[in-house]
């Protein structure tokens, strides 16, 4: 099955897509890669929707990629007694250890590590940003606060520190839990929650050991003073706005969308945006002209994916969701403006090695002879990476004998990836190339392919072959 588009849909699973038939349905309408939300749900309804989709890929024969999210620390208000308080600006409220539920003057913040790390005149956030307090006095298990912003309270509602660089690893007890069950399911990618920096990075990948791709969440501004490093480091990274957009001004978060995105594509890191991008059409069978034109924009900056959440995960509309996503992406990347702005910055960030110059080349290549397409033979995936970064106007075939490498570049732009056996004589990598291209409806015979490749064959990493071949 083709996809007409280069782009690629990630749409999560939940209570309203949790059937096999609804998985495939979806898989039909254009999903890509699966993420299943560890923040909700019983491990045995993640078994069993991983399940469902290993055996629809073996249906299609194709590829299809899972995203295990993990959540990550959750910081949380305690209770109140009352279950909900009233408050208004101006006035007195107090924060503290103390486990006694809450009331009109103060709450309890089961969090000492929050308390460790305020100054006089640190903002702190609950209830995603309704509410906004400043600190004025504090001590290690208190804090005296003047209510900012804000009209009510309610329990357990979350809290954000903007700016704070908190003392927690990204990785809580659950979420190491959570890590060794979906590596044990074989998920593909590891979706790494509350980053504040490389460190965290570093962290995850050791435990995952190379077992999946590490895709790291964007949604801590603290991350943002550090996000070359966390980019080096990380497999893959996510344009989280939802929570980056609570700890930032509204007017901030596309400036940085288009950074992380412009960073992602020099380093040649696969990059999704996320959360809310069809947010209406958890219920409404259309989304809002606003929310056409934020996914529109993701894709004319070059995004590899974008995200549905609740869209597909617990909406009304969950097919109908996807199919305006692939309709959206497909009318954009059908703009005559398209190759102009996603080539702007071609070739900026060349490494000075023979598989950058040979990635490089193949596009060239691709379009001087007027190619149908370009044949990546790529073992770990980094050639076919290498590709992708060039954003070719053709499409690339994405050839491994490793099946773990087709899903994870599911998730790449422009990447058709199919499992197929290694070959081990140049005749052989041409005729399979070919072949391949013809029987996946991607050239017709008489016309011409680019084909790269690595020899020794299955070395990684040892890009060194571009050969122009006809079909």
């Amino acid at each position: 099955m083709r996809r007409q588009r280069s782009a690629k849909i990630v749409a999560t699973l939940g209570p309203a897509s949790s059937s096999p038939a609804m998985i495939a349905a979806l898989f039909a309408a254009g999903v890509d890669v699966f993420r299943l939300n560890f923040s909700h749900g019983e491990r045995d309804e993640h078994r069993a929707r991983l399940s469902a989709i290993r055996a629809l890929e073996k249906e299609v024969d194709r590829p299809i990629a899972i995203m295990a999210d993990l959540q990550g620390p959750k910081l949380r208000l305690g209770l109140f007694a009352k279950g909900k308080i009233a408050i208004k600006p101006g006035q007195n409220f107090r924060l503290d250890l103390a486990a006694t539920p809450g009331d009109q003057k103060r709450a309890p913040l089961p969090h000492p590590e929050i308390f460790a790390v305020l100054d006089p005149g640190t903002e702190i956030l609950l209830d995603d940003g309704r509410v906004r307090l400043r600190v004025e006095t504090h001590g290690k298990d208190f804090a005296e606060t003047r209510v900012v912003a804000g009209t009510e309270l309610s329990d357990r509602k979350g809290v954000n520190l903007p700016g704070v660089v908190l003392p927690l690893s990204a990785l809580t007890a659950k979420d190491r839990s959570d890590l060794a069950f979906a590596l044990g399911l074989g998920v593909d990618w590891i979706a790494l929650s509350f980053v504040q920096g490389p460190d965290d990075v570093a962290e995850a990948k050791k435990l995952v050991t190379g077992r999946a791709g590490v895709l790291v969440k964007l949604e801590k501004p603290a991350a943002m003073t550090r996000l070359q490093e966390i980019v080096d480091l990380a497999d893959a990274v996510m344009v989280a706005r939802g929570d980056l957009g609570v700890e930032i001004p509204p007017e901030d978060v596309p400036p940085l969308q288009k950074e992380i995105v412009h960073v992602c594509r020099r380093a040649g890191k696969p990059v999704v945006v996320a959360t809310q991008m069809l947010e209406s059409m958890v219920h409404a069978p259309v989304p809002t002209r606003a929310e056409t034109s934020d996914v529109a924009t993701a894709i004319y900056e070059g995004a590899d994916a974008v995200m549905l959440s609740a869209e597909t995960a617990a909406g009304e509309y969950p097919i109908e969701a996807v199919t305006m996503m692939d309709r959206i992406i497909r009318r954009v990347q059908a703009d005559r403006f398209y190759d102009a702005g996603l080539h702007a910055e071609s070739g900026m960030a060349l490494e000075h090695t023979s598989p950058d110059a040979i990635s490089a080349a193949a596009r060239q290549v691709a379009d001087t002879v007027g190619a149908a397409a370009i044949v990546s033979y790529t073992s770990t995936g980094a050639t076919a990476l290498r590709a992708a970064r060039e954003r070719p106007a053709v499409p690339t075939l994405a050839l491994t004998a490793r099946l773990e490498t087709a899903r994870r570049l599911a998730l790449v732009w422009g990447l058709h990836c199919v499992h197929t056996a290694d070959v081990h004589r140049f005749g052989d990598m041409i005729q399979k190339a070919t072949r391949i291209a013809l029987r996946e409806g991607f050239a017709e015979k008489g016309q011409r392919i680019v084909i790269t490749a690595g020899i020794p064959f299955g070395t990684p990493g040892a890009t060194n072959v571009l050969h122009i071949a006809w079909v």
